[in-house]
């Protein structure tokens, strides 16, 4: 039989079956809401210790039809093993187990008090600090990777789960819904394809940033490869800015929370080979993103449908003459709100 994570007392069963508890050692589990692409519990063990658990599904939990091969979950553990040497001490989970069988691993859960930044964002509590601390990690993992590309670049290639979970139900999937988009769309998907230059995330989001003591912990590293910066740039800009919008008595705070986070990113990750001309791809993943977030497989649901459609305006608007920096793209993104 299958194993289902979720089931009440199937994952204690099989984690005394493994040995990777005592046999009689009573143990907490709780189930985590807000998973897309995984069933993820929580494990409260008798000595205190923590655990998070976290098994790939096939079908995504969309609205619209979205499947990607659950061996994913096993790149997301590789990237657990590299990545915490590349970032700071206790920016990423441990890794405790990993099963090849039945698409799981098993890592330690973030110690409490925690909040997850997204929802932080939501209630209003931006902070100059952590903005800062999201840009670093981002241009730490960016450059360190990129120091090491002799050693990383070849267990990173795979590129499949960035193209089944980012590409197609993002750009390839707007395009088909945005027809004025797809020229643009349909090209940045070819240019990404060629641009490989140091490990990127795939989904370096608030929703998978945990606050602990004012320590940022990045998770979810299940569309991580070896590809363009710019990407990864583009879709936490994305974020900040789609706040922006939705947050209008805060918008002002987080357009310059976006010029702040880019500013630390380009100082964090110094003079690289890919570098000089970072800024206009930045743009355009970010131009991508925003649309894809409004038309793609997986639209932000802070959004109301008001807000998705004035969104989509004015990106297209801008995509008649692109943004040549950064700080233009926010600068008229906001104006465009007005």
């Amino acid at each position: 039989m299958t194993l289902d994570i979720e089931q009440p007392g199937s994952l204690e069963a099989y984690l005394r079956k493994n040995n990777y508890i005592l046999p009689e050692e009573p143990v907490d589990t709780l189930p985590l809401a807000g998973g897309v692409s995984n069933r993820t519990v929580l494990i409260r063990r008798a000595n205190g210790k923590a655990w998070v658990v976290k098994q790939a599904l096939e079908k995504l939990r969309v609205a619209v039809d979205w499947f990607s091969s659950p061996t994913r979950i096993h790149r997301e553990a590789l990237a657990l093993r590299i990545v915490a040497q590349l970032l700071p001490a206790g920016a990423v989970p441990l890794l405790i187990f990993e099963d090849w069988d039945h698409h799981l691993l098993g890592m330690s859960a973030v110690p409490e008090p925690h909040a997850n930044w997204k929802s932080m964002l939501l209630q209003g509590t931006l902070q100059d600090n952590h903005v800062r601390q999201f840009a670093t990690l981002l241009g730490k993992l960016h450059g360190a990777s990129t120091e090491q590309a002799g050693s990383l670049a070849g267990l990173f290639a795979d590129r499949t789960f960035f193209e089944t979970l980012r590409l197609e139900p993002y750009y390839a999937y707007s395009a088909s819904q945005i027809p004025e988009a797809a020229p643009f769309l349909t090209q940045l998907i070819a240019e990404t394809d060629r641009r490989r230059h140091c490990i990127v995330h795939g989904d370096f989001s608030p929703k998978n940033i945990l606050v602990h003591r004012e320590q940022l912990i990045l998770l979810d590293y299940e569309v991580i490869h070896w590809g363009d910066p710019a990407f990864d740039v583009g879709f936490a800009l994305t974020h900040l800015l789609s706040k922006a919008h939705h947050l209008s008595a805060m918008r002002n705070d987080f357009a310059s929370a976006a010029l702040t986070y880019w500013d630390t990113y380009r100082t964090t990750i110094g003079n690289q080979p890919w570098s000089a001309d970072l800024a206009p791809w930045v743009v355009r993943h970010t131009m991508a993103c925003l649309l894809a977030r409004v038309a793609g497989r997986s639209p932000l649901e802070y959004l109301s449908t008001t807000e998705r459609n004035r969104q989509l305006q004015a990106v297209l608007a801008m995509l008649v003459k692109q943004p040549p920096t950064v700080a233009m793209l926010i600068e008229q993104f906001i104006a465009a709100l007005a």
